[in-house]
Formats: C-alpha cells, sequence, structure tokens
C-alpha cells in the first residue's frame, strides 16, 4: 500500500470504510508530512495535531454502517470559512488571535456529516480579495513561486500531499488559478449550487465554494456529498473521446497568454484530435468581451463597498489599502449606473453562453497568463478566470503541461450553468489524456 499521506480521498475513503486502514493512523502519516514539509511550503493558518487525531479516534468509533461518503478523509479548509471548533481570521490584523467562532459554515456542516475529518485552516489572502500580500505560503513544485491565490494554502497544501482534499473560494479566479500553479484539479462549481453560508463575503454576485484534490474521482466524491445533481443523469457509458465535440475558446484576454499557456494550448489541441475528438475555435461575440474589460472589476468594486464596510468601521487602520478603496469607493470610482450597466450586461449574456455551451461536449479554455511566476508577494493574474467566475458557470482545473521552467500549466474546461456533473465526468476523460501526455513531470517524489 502507499503511504497513507501519498492516497487520493477515494483510495483513504475505501480503506478506512472498510477497515484496512484506522483513521488515527492516517492522521498520523499526514502530520508527519506536513511536519516535513511546512516550514517550506507554509499552507497553514491553523492546525492542532492533537486536536486532529483525537478527531480521528472519535472517527474511528464509528460503526461501519454509520460511517459517510468521507468517512476519515482528511480536508484543509480556507481561512475564510467558518469552523467552529478552529479561529478564522480571514488574513486580517483585525482578526488575529480571535477564538473559534462556535458555528461552523454550511459546507463546514455538510462534510463533517458525511464524516469528514476537518484538518485544519488554510492560508488566504487578505480577506481573499487582493492579490498582492500574498501570504507566506510558497508553491510545492518551486518554493521561489506563488502557489496562485487567493485560495493559496488550499492549493499548495493538496498539491504537496499534506490533504487530500481542500476548501477555497472563488471570487474572480482564487481557486482556479492555484489549480493550474499546483498542478492538481480545481473545481468552481455553478455558482449558488453549493451554500455560501458562513463564508466571508466579497461580492454576492461571484463568491463560489471551490474544491480541491488530486483526481477527478474525488471531486465527483465531492459532487456527491454536496448533492451537485445535473437535470439529465450522466451515464457511465455517456461520454467517449472518439468522436467528441470539444470547443476551445481563447476568450478576449488571449493577447495576454504566455510561451507556457500558448504550448499548453497548441498541445492540448493535437492530443485531443489523435484521440478522435472533433476539435474547433470558438469565437466569442463581441460583447463578452465587456465582462474582462469592466463588468466584472465593476461588480465587485461595488460589491466590495458594503461587503467590507463593517470591517472598516472596526479597524481601516489594518487593512490593505486595496480593500479600503473598496469602501471608500476609490480607483475605480464607481457610480450606480456603471454597477447596474455591469449587473444587466453580464445577466443577459449568462443565458447566451449556456445556449453556446450546449453545442459541445465542453469548451476548453485557459486557466492562466503563464506558469506560476517568481515571488510570493503577489499570487499571479487571474484575467482568464473572471468570465467564467461572473457568468456563474462550473469551472475545472485540468492539469498536465508544462511551462518553460518546468512548472505546471492547466486548462480550465467549463459547461453551461448546473452541468456540474457533465463536466466532472467529461474532465475525467480528458485528464486522463493530458496528464498522461501533457509533458508536466512533477518533482515532488
Amino acid at each position: 500500500m502507499k503511504e497513507p499521506y501519498k492516497l487520493t480521498a477515494t483510495e483513504a475513503g475505501k480503506l478506512m470504510k472498510d477497515g484496512s486502514l484506522t483513521v488515527e493512523a492516517y492522521a498520523k502519516s499526514l502530520l508527519l508530512r506536513i511536519r516535513a514539509r511546512n516550514d517550506v511550503v507554509k499552507a497553514w493558518a491553523y492546525l492542532d495535531p492533537e486536536f486532529v487525531l483525537e478527531q480521528a479516534r472519535r472517527l474511528d468509533r464509528v460503526p461501519e454502517g454509520e460511517r459517510g461518503l468521507l468517512h476519515g478523509v482528511a480536508v484543509g479548509v480556507k481561512d475564510v470559512i467558518l469552523t467552529k471548533d478552529m479561529p478564522t481570521a480571514l488574513n486580517s490584523d483585525i482578526y488575529k488571535n480571535q477564538p473559534a467562532g462556535g458555528i461552523d459554515a454550511t459546507c463546514i456542516t455538510i462534510v463533517r456529516a458525511s464524516g469528514a475529518l476537518i484538518l485544519g485552516k488554510t492560508t488566504t489572502t487578505e480577506f481573499a480579495a487582493i492579490a498582492d500580500g500574498g501570504g507566506p505560503t510558497t508553491n510545492p513544485h518551486d518554493t521561489t513561486r506563488t502557489p496562485g491565490g487567493s485560495s493559496s494554502g488550499s492549493g499548495a497544501a493538496v498539491g504537496d500531499f499534506q490533504v487530500p482534499l481542500a476548501l477555497g473560494t472563488q471570487t474572480g479566479g482564487s481557486t482556479l488559478r492555484p489549480g493550474s500553479f499546483n498542478s492538481i484539479y480545481a473545481f468552481k462549481p455553478t455558482w449558488g449550487a453549493i451554500s455560501r453560508e458562513g463564508l466571508a463575503q466579497f461580492s454576492i454576485t461571484c463568491d463560489t465554494l471551490g474544491l480541491y484534490a488530486r483526481s477527478v474521482a474525488d471531486l465527483q466524491l465531492l459532487a456527491k456529498v454536496f448533492q451537485l445533481a445535473d437535470d439529465e443523469a450522466v451515464l457511465a457509458t455517456d461520454f467517449g473521446l472518439e468522436g467528441a465535440r470539444v470547443a476551445f475558446c481563447r476568450t478576449p484576454v488571449w493577447p495576454r497568454a504566455g510561451a507556457g499557456t500558448r504550448d499548453a494550448w497548441e498541445r492540448a489541441w493535437a492530443l485531443l484530435r489523435v484521440k478522435g475528438v472533433v476539435v474547433e475555435e470558438l469565437m466569442l461575440p463581441e460583447e463578452f468581451g465587456e465582462i474582462t474589460k469592466t463588468w466584472h472589476r465593476d461588480v465587485l468594486a461595488g460589491e466590495g463597498r458594503t461587503s467590507f464596510l463593517g470591517h472598516y468601521l472596526i479597524g481601516k487602520d489594518k487593512m490593505h489599502a486595496k480593500i479600503k478603496c473598496h469602501v471608500e469607493n476609490m480607483s475605480p470610482k464607481l457610480s450606480r449606473k456603471a454597477q447596474l450597466e455591469a449587473y444587466d450586461g453580464c445577466a443577459k449574456l449568462r443565458p447566451v453562453w449556456d445556449e453556446i455551451a450546449s453545442k459541445y461536449d465542453i469548451v476548453i479554455t485557459p486557466s492562466v497568463i503563464d506558469e506560476a511566476p517568481v515571488g510570493i508577494g503577489n499570487t499571479g493574474d487571474a484575467s482568464f478566470n473572471s468570465m467564467w467566475t461572473i457568468l456563474q458557470v462550473p469551472a475545472v482545473n485540468v492539469p498536465g503541461f508544462a511551462g518553460e521552467n518546468g512548472m505546471p500549466i492547466g486548462l480550465t474546461l467549463v459547461g453551461p450553468r448546473y452541468h456540474d456533473e457533465r463536466v466532472l465526468y467529461v474532465a475525467k476523460a480528458i485528464g486522463e489524456v493530458f496528464e498522461t501526455e501533457g509533458g508536466f513531470k512533477s518533482k515532488l517524489f
């Protein structure tokens, strides 16, 4: 058997459910991995090893017939998600050293009810709202580089085999970008498909719980836990690469793409054609360019103005300047008229996108402008992600490619709203191709 910390969630869960592996032994293996790597990767904002083992022993006492879908499986939680028995500090000096809040976010209630082992809280940028001030976390594949953000710790911890599953959030590109940078699967479900109650709010229009794993099977397991069921059942025989219709969509942001993303794009196109996939280029209607040009920015500026007001009133001297700018309506100064134009423009394009995407089995688009940049002070450019966030569609980063420096690069698969199961099912088939033939070689082991 593999070292327990190397197991995927699906592998570990099966062994713990039938008693072949105790939750305590599994937890000890993960904690040893964290102890060996934490000084370098720094993915955890809060972790109490003794409390982890206490939870593990309690889970081992659960009768076999009462064990849930996630029995014993470890989950990392981004430190903007409320946990009743662990503090939630939002990487803010305002809430530093605060005690646990005594209440769980709905997503935590669900994974706990499914038997998960909540390992600890992972690092984030301040209020999950900025790319600057990335925090201490490094990329496990090259510790001189960023792991992405704002879900920095969740992406790095899963990528470094410190935990098999982690929860993040996405308002711009905070789930997909770390997925690409850390060579893992990262799923942003349809907006509203999972409750966001108990998540620190930036944008009610965009904020979405994000899911991290090292396999699509693990994301499908989480989809079952969160009951992400499509209207039409996805059958085991429903999809094959031969004859599948796949569109490649560069989006209006394509001029920003670097050499690594351009090479991954061409390689993915070629790999799928060899497998018998019918590939074509998708050009979006011109109005979609307004999303990346102004509309996403304006929605965040308007909603951040209200979301951060309370924090501002009690501790503006402890806030990052860019967050204060939201409350003070600076940079950019936003009129209510412009805010409404952004809301209405995006709302009109959502059904347009659904109709376009429904013509294909999947649409492939870039995850990042290039491989993770050097330095951890900035978490990278989210330009390729914001469109899919504000269109509120399901999107999953699929790893497998490498940039000029051998760092991981993924591509994003997107579909119509509330086709989450379908997107994951297609991602499983395409992921097998990208991971085995995409060219990325991990140096972690």
